[in-house]
């Protein structure tokens, strides 16, 4: 790898280790904490390629795209954000940055993101500069839309990427994951945006006047059929039918499901010319419990709206904190969104404690939902569902390398962690329930940075 890098971040130990890896790969650096700084640099000619923060001290990152695009077309600019909200990846998408990461993110990716920057840079010619219609847009701040998990990640980086294509798109998730909100994301951030937003429910396609009065709402805009597995056949044949005959200047199609909608044509319940009509694109959205790094940020987030909107100060205390992480959450995230708000109001104290989240979740079921095969599915017919969803993510693209010790490691991490809850916390009874020698174990739990803690389960 060489070339001439651009390092922009308020943060010296993010700006150390760039500079340190990018060095040893053969690139020649010039790292900074000011955007300003950035800009003249820019500006001057120097860099084949950027890579920058959001949040700097004297300025935004993603607001100086357009300016680094019309001073420099051509040249890449990957984003390094601590904002983990699908607001970030789509401002960056749309200020036509080259890449986004999170923070934290991982190092040797970075470095490969990079390499793939430079070397297209060299073989694609520069592109004409960003235009106003480039220019980020505000989205609300109490969008709950957050997480920095790998798999929130990247379905941000999918909505951004068809976001502005007229494809149909399919969003599947369990009920309370935030389908409905991913559609409305990927309407409010398009170009049809000015456009009537109309969510369709069965009802609405009961009758052929209700169905001809649905084209006349949606004009330009974008039509949501709203659990589309629920349709019965002659709802599913109108359906067909209504898309087929809409025309030029035809709304957008979405359509959200919380079951398997392959497994529904195979038993002969959904139309087949019905789901490739639908599904253009599919979005699978984790359950909660899938991304349980992003429960706490979740709780943190709905904890400030909460305040916001004029409930008292609150904050959770270790304890409730764990308990949070290590409940199943089966209503997902709009179970811990009234949760917290529940919170919010009956907790005794300043600090949320144990005792308060234990009032709360007490009566609620802790099972997990039964998921697209039923009983009788096998663990392994299980995962490589998952798997498959983990591919379909990066919308045809390969997933970045590593995948065989990434997806160990995302097994490992819950399979721990779920015996340690189960035995208590108890390091000696948890290796002998795993098999595993208890050296072993605590070289894990350092490792893949679990925390252990002895506890009664709640349920």
């Amino acid at each position: 790898m060489d070339g001439t890098v651009l390092v922009a971040d308020d943060d010296r130990t993010i700006r150390t280790v760039l500079t340190q890896a990018l060095t040893r790969a053969g690139c020649k650096v010039h790292a900074t904490s000011s955007l300003v700084t950035l800009l003249r640099w820019v500006e001057e000619g120097k860099g084949d390629l950027v890579i920058t923060d959001v949040i700097m001290p004297d300025g935004n990152g993603i607001d100086a795209l357009p300016r680094i695009s019309q001073m420099r077309p051509g040249l890449p600019v990957i984003v390094i954000s601590a904002q983990n909200t699908i607001m970030t990846a789509i401002q960056a998408t749309e200020a036509d940055a080259w890449d986004y990461l999170p923070k934290p993110f991982d190092l040797p990716d970075l470095m490969k993101r990079a390499a793939r920057a430079l070397d297209a840079k060299k073989k694609v010619p520069a592109r004409p500069a960003a235009t106003a219609m480039n220019a980020p847009r505000e989205m609300a701040d109490d969008l709950p839309l957050v997480g920095r998990t790998a798999a929130m990640q990247a379905l941000y980086r999918l909505v951004a990427r068809v976001m502005n294509t007229d494809l149909p798109v399919l969003i599947t998730g369990e009920s309370g994951t935030g389908k409905s909100l991913i559609a409305r994301a990927i309407h409010d951030f398009s170009d049809r945006r000015t456009q009537p937003f109309v969510v369709v429910q069965a009802a609405d396609l009961a009758t052929p006047e209700g169905t001809a009065a649905l084209k006349s709402r949606a004009r330009g805009g974008t039509l949501v059929f709203d659990e589309v597995a629920d349709y019965d056949e002659e709802t599913q044949a109108r359906l067909v039918r209504l898309i087929d005959g809409l025309g030029d200047g035809a709304p957008r199609l979405m359509a959200t499901s919380q079951v398997d909608l392959t497994r529904r044509i195979e038993d002969g319940r959904f139309r087949q010319d019905l789901y490739y009509r639908l599904g253009g694109v599919t979005i699978p959205v984790p359950a909660l419990r899938e991304r349980v790094e992003d429960i706490l940020l979740l709780a943190e987030h709905f904890l400030l709206r909460t305040s916001r909107d004029g409930s008292p100060p609150r904050r959770l205390s270790g304890e409730a904190r764990e308990l949070m992480r290590v409940y199943s959450w089966p209503g997902n995230v709009r179970q811990l969104d009234n949760a917290i708000r529940r919170l919010a109001i009956t907790a005794t104290g300043e600090d949320i404690g144990r005792a308060d989240v234990e009032l709360v979740l007490g009566n609620q079921p802790a099972a997990e939902p039964l998921r697209g095969g039923g009983d009788g599915e096998k663990l392994s017919a299980s995962v490589a569902r998952h798997l498959q969803r983990y591919f379909d993510l990066h919308g045809g693209a390969l997933p970045p390398p590593g995948v065989y010790q990434r997806i160990l490691r995302e097994v490992e991490a819950p399979l721990i962690e779920i015996a340690l809850d189960a035995t208590g916390g108890n390091q000696a009874k948890c290796a002998d329930l795993l098999g595993i020698n208890r050296n072993t174990l605590r070289k894990k739990i350092t490792d893949l940075d679990i925390r252990v803690t002895r506890r009664r389960k709640l349920m």
